[in-house]
């Protein structure tokens, strides 16, 4: 007998059966975590007892690391075991945003991340080796709940450090913006916020060629379209390209239409390769503008407007704009990823 089964049934089984998968996977990553900070803090007691600690500590990890390979395999190194102290003395002793509370008991693990507000949770260990080599305890708190809340992969926890995302946002911020980032991550709650300085586009792979046209740039953007959006921040949905605008039977195209559900508006972005002139600001102030006026509905917040460039003149960009603005910006990109040290010092330029 052929039963015709309901799919909704399937699907709902097969639901229960990745839930289960996740719950596995997620409690043997909690359970590499705790493991790995109870031996970090066992091996610094155990170094803080030595009588020679110059080369105790040294000689002690070598010791443990041959032991443990004999009987465990792989995993246990001298390096891994450097970092499995690191692990421990950074967690255990700095301001962080997943610091272990050794007070209360959770899922049998006593040791389990706490958030200062309270929330409870977890990276998994690949995470944490990024994670500890952040000296600063504000930057490596914004990465821990990034990473957390956006689900970053460890690759792209690696990007977002190598790119300076920490550095990038908080050069629109005052003091009090980059204190957030610290506690709450990136929260888009104005306009100013969507702002990058600059934007990394490396994934793009334009660097490889001599020259290209905005044309070119567009559609490498619209090619990666996943990548851009990741770089753009959150909340964003594409909705269109080369969106027309028509007046007096003359037909004007923004390059890229995205929403924002955060800031509830339209966000338009028009592509230049090379500086911005006040007559691209003055454009773009039509497309807003027509969008305020004739596809925004009542409900929705004033739209936004971005002009990505590969050069920007920050004198013009003020005396073209109002001094009231906060809908239109400038903003460079790169088109390659520097070195931290090289993009560090773009930043510092550019403020």
């Amino acid at each position: 007998m052929n039963l015709n089964i309901d799919t909704n049934f399937i699907r709902e089984i097969k639901e229960l059966v990745n839930s289960a998968k996740q719950r596995v996977v997620t409690s043997i990553n909690i359970a590499m975590v705790y493991t790995y900070y109870e031996i970090g803090r066992r091996i610094v007691e155990k170094e803080q007892k030595g009588s020679n600690k110059a080369n105790y500590g040294e000689e002690l990890l070598t010791q443990l690391s041959s032991e443990l390979t004999k009987e465990f395999g792989k995993g246990y190194s001298l390096t891994n075991l450097k970092l499995i102290r690191k692990f421990y003395l950074v967690y255990s002793s700095q301001k962080s945003q997943t610091v272990f509370d050794q007070s209360k008991i959770i899922d049998n693990f006593k040791n389990y991340p706490i958030t200062s507000d309270g929330h409870r949770f977890f990276l998994n260990w690949t995470s944490y080796m990024l994670l500890i080599k952040i000296k600063d305890p504000d930057e490596r708190s914004f990465y821990e709940i990034e990473c957390y809340n956006s689900n970053w992969s460890f690759r792209e926890l690696n990007r977002q450090i190598d790119s300076c995302l920490y550095e990038r946002l908080s050069l629109s911020r005052d003091k009090q913006g980059v204190l957030d980032l610290s506690k709450r991550g990136h929260v888009i709650e104005k306009p100013i916020d969507v702002l990058k300085e600059p934007f990394v586009l490396e994934f793009l792979n334009l660097d490889e060629k001599e020259s290209y046209s905005e044309n070119d740039l567009e559609t490498e953007i619209l090619n990666k379209i996943q990548y851009f959006m990741l770089e753009l921040g959150k909340g964003f949905t594409f909705v269109k390209r080369q969106m027309r605008l028509t007046f007096n039977d003359k037909h004007y195209h923004a390059d890229l239409v995205f929403y924002n559900r955060f800031l509830r508006c339209f966000v338009i972005i028009d592509l230049k390769i090379g500086e911005v002139t006040h007559q691209d600001i003055g454009q773009m102030q039509m497309y807003v503008n027509y969008y305020d006026r004739f596809i925004k509905t009542i409900d929705e917040n004033k739209t936004i407007g971005i002009l990505l460039c590969k050069d920007k003149d920050d004198a013009i960009v003020r005396l073209t704009l109002p001094e009231d603005n906060n809908q239109i910006f400038a903003a460079k990109y790169e088109t390659i990823l520097p070195s931290k040290d090289e993009l560090l010092s773009l930043i510092k330029d550019t403020n």
